[in-house]
Parts: structure tokens; C-alpha cells; sequence
């Protein structure tokens, strides 16, 4: 009895397990029934959204950039004019020195004697013209007389004029003397920085010991950079009936990337051009103002550094006319660049595009666009070309990064050649 009790019991289990499964079973095929509903009563998505901007014509300021140096505009090597001991420098290594500082100076002594006794000679010579001319004027006044030769006279005159030679000569030692003495005083020739010392008081300096020290100017700068030759021509055709030189200034992007913010002008084109590089030579003049005054040096510090290392900013002194659309509306591929456009009936074209002269915020366009075509900016990542858009005006923030390059010039540009110098 208690086995069969046990069976049924077993029995009655699998029956209510069985019910709950199919409860289950049940309510899971009316959710998947709602939720085929719900999609069948969605529909399919409609079209994206896309942000939009007319393509017109904005001012942009045409921009090239090249790597340079900077250079001093005076360059001097002071050397040793004679040979001499050093008794004393004048300067302080690093700091600024004027034109006429005293520099170096060396042993006067031997040059002051040489002097003194080419000055004695001169003297010498002198009384003994002095003598000559009495005899000349003594000879001509017994010539009218009996006792009278002109042949006294002539050698009296003769004499004489000897004499007078001897003088100049001597003066001209007497002068090369003095020369040589000035040279015991080694002045600075122009403004400028002043480098190191190659040699200490107490040795000897000679012509031939080399360079003493270097003094370069500080204020103005040169800044050369190459350019290259087809880049040349282009800018020739740019600004060769604007203004030429004027037509265009000058900025430097120090090497922290900070950008100079004295502006320079160009002024020379080299004669040559570079056989090995096929660059050709351009060079403009920056102001160098003293920054602040270092206690180190007793001195001004200034930005620019001879043979510093810059980046060199052709700009155009007007902004000219481009037809200019947002720099994030361009794409590229394998082909080139191209944007994509809102079309007849909403769709979205690709268009192949050529750029000009852009910056970081404005391509500006000189094919493959029209004025007044409307550029996808915004949502470009969801348009496909021959879909159907929704259109709408780009966000604020494109419309004021627009209009803020335009009327800031365009900032820099983003094209760069040029190599190193």
C-alpha cells in the first residue's frame, strides 16, 4: 500500500510540473506576439537629420608657410689688428655692447716708443728742409751777381725737394705708427650682442690668432627662408600687381609654437636659385625689441636669437574674396577631397572639390562647388550618396567659427613647404 501511495504521488508531481511549463511556454509567445507588433506598428526610420551651410563667398587671408632662420643684420668677427700681449677685456660675455665700447686692450707700450722715435724723425728731417731751403734761397739771390752759378741753384733745389720727400715719407711712418697704437684699443664697430671671449688676459694676440669674439646685431632681424621655385612663380602671380613687397607681411611661429607677435616685411629675392634643393632664397627684416632687462647679463633680453630655427608666415595684407565652406565639411579619400551636397528632392550628392588658400576653420574652393550650394556639415557620418536628407541650418557654433575666421583674416594656413635652411 505504501509503494502504491508513493507512485501516484510521483504522478501527481509531473503533472503539475508539466502544467507550470506550459504557463510559461505561454506567456513567452505572447511577448515575442507583442513585441512582432510593436515593430510591425513602428515602421521604417525616416531620413537623417543633417546640418547644412550655404557655400559663399568670404574673405580670407592668404597664407604660405615656410621653414627659416633667423639672422643678425650685422655680423661682426673682431681679430687682432697687431701683435700684442692682452693686458685686459671690457666687456661681460652675453651682454649687449654699443658701437666705440672698448673692448680688448693690449700692451701700448712697445707702439707709444715706435711712435715717439718716427716723431723724432720727422723732426730731424724737417730742420735739416729748413737748412735746405735757406741754401735754395741763397743760391737764387747770387744769381744775378758775379759769384752766382746756376748750377748751385739747381743743386739747391734739387736738395731741397729731397729733403721735402724724406719729411712725407717719415710723416707717413709717423702716421702708420699711430695707427698701429690705435690698434692697442680694440673698439666695437657696431650695436650688438656680444659673444664669448677665445682668449684671456695675458696671452699674446696676433693678426693670425682668428676671432677674438662676435657681436651680432639685435634690432632689426633678418628671416630667411626657401622657397620653392613653383611656389615662387605662384606668389609672384599673387602679389606682383598688388603691391609686390607690400603686398605681404611677415610672422614667425617661435619654436614653442607660439606665434612672434611683431610683424616684418620682406625685401629681398635672391639672384640664384639652389641647384640642390631648387629653392630660391627669400628674406624679410622683424623687429627685435628688448623683451625685459636681466640681471646676469647687465642687459636686455630680446625674443629672437641669431640662427634660431622658425616658422615662417607669407601673409597677404588683404583679405581677397573665396568661395569658403567649414574645413569640417571636407572630406578625402583615395581620390582626393570631396563634400557632400543637398540636392534636387533632398538627396545627397558627393562632389569632387579642388582647395585654394584654406586655414584650420575655412576651406576655401576653387572647383567643384557653386555659390549658394548647400554643404552637409553636420551628421555627414549618417549620409549616403543618393539617399534622401532632412535638411536643416548647421548649428551656431559652425555659423560663428565661420564668421569669426572671416573677420579675424582666416587665421593661419594650413599649407607648409619649404625646407630645412
Amino acid at each position: 500500500m505504501n509503494g502504491a501511495a508513493s507512485v501516484r504521488g510521483r504522478l501527481a508531481s509531473l503533472r503539475l510540473s508539466s502544467r507550470l511549463l506550459s504557463g510559461v511556454l505561454a506567456s513567452a509567445g505572447l511577448a515575442l506576439a507583442g513585441i512582432s507588433a510593436a515593430h510591425a506598428q513602428a515602421g521604417p526610420a525616416g531620413p537623417p537629420a543633417v546640418g547644412v551651410i550655404e557655400a559663399i563667398k568670404r574673405p580670407v587671408i592668404q597664407s604660405n608657410e615656410f621653414l627659416g632662420r633667423i639672422e643678425a643684420t650685422n655680423r661682426v668677427n673682431v681679430v687682432a689688428r697687431v701683435t700684442a700681449f692682452l693686458e685686459k677685456r671690457n666687456f661681460v660675455e652675453g651682454a649687449e655692447v654699443k658701437a666705440g665700447d672698448l673692448l680688448y686692450q693690449l700692451e701700448r707700450g712697445p707702439f707709444e716708443a715706435d711712435l715717439a722715435s718716427k716723431k723724432a724723425q720727422v723732426a730731424q728731417l724737417q730742420a735739416t728742409l729748413a737748412n735746405a731751403v735757406l741754401t735754395t734761397n741763397r743760391a737764387k739771390a747770387l744769381l744775378g751777381g758775379p759769384a752766382g752759378q746756376q748750377s748751385s741753384v739747381d743743386a739747391a733745389v734739387a736738395n731741397q725737394q729731397s729733403l721735402e720727400a724724406q719729411v712725407q715719407a717719415a710723416q707717413a711712418q709717423v702716421d702708420l705708427s699711430q695707427i698701429n697704437l690705435d690698434y692697442t684699443m680694440i673698439h666695437s664697430p657696431i650695436d650688438g650682442r656680444i659673444g664669448r671671449t677665445a682668449v684671456t688676459d695675458g696671452n699674446v694676440v696676433t693678426p693670425s690668432s682668428g676671432t677674438l669674439t662676435t657681436i651680432v646685431s639685435q634690432d632689426p632681424m633678418y628671416v630667411t627662408f626657401p622657397v620653392p621655385v613653383r611656389e615662387s612663380l605662384d606668389l609672384r602671380e599673387r602679389y606682383a600687381t598688388t603691391g609686390g613687397f607690400k603686398a605681404v607681411v611677415i610672422r614667425v611661429r617661435l619654436p614653442d609654437g607660439r606665434l612672434y607677435d611683431k610683424v616684418g616685411a620682406l625685401d629681398f629675392v635672391n639672384n640664384t636659385i639652389a641647384q640642390n634643393t631648387d629653392t630660391i632664397t627669400l628674406r624679410g627684416t622683424i623687429p627685435n625689441p628688448p623683451l625685459y632687462n636681466s640681471a646676469e647679463t647687465g642687459g636686455p633680453v630680446r625674443e629672437l636669437t641669431d640662427n634660431e630655427f622658425v616658422t615662417v608666415l607669407l601673409e597677404g595684407v588683404k583679405p581677397v574674396e573665396v568661395l569658403a565652406i567649414p574645413r569640417s565639411a571636407v572630406l578625402s579619400d583615395q581620390q582626393g577631397e570631396y563634400v557632400y551636397v543637398v540636392g534636387a528632392g533632398n538627396k545627397a550628392e558627393q562632389k569632387r572639390i579642388e582647395l585654394g588658400q584654406s586655414t584650420s576653420t575655412i576651406a576655401a574652393v576653387t572647383n567643384g562647388i557653386a555659390l549658394g550650394d548647400k554643404v552637409i556639415v553636420e551628421g555627414i557620418q549618417k549620409v549616403r550618396p543618393g539617399e534622401v536628407v532632412a535638411p536643416g541650418p548647421a548649428s551656431a557654433l559652425i555659423q560663428s567659427s565661420m564668421k569669426a575666421s572671416a573677420d579675424g583674416g582666416g587665421g593661419s594656413s594650413t599649407k607648409a613647404s619649404g625646407g630645412n635652411p
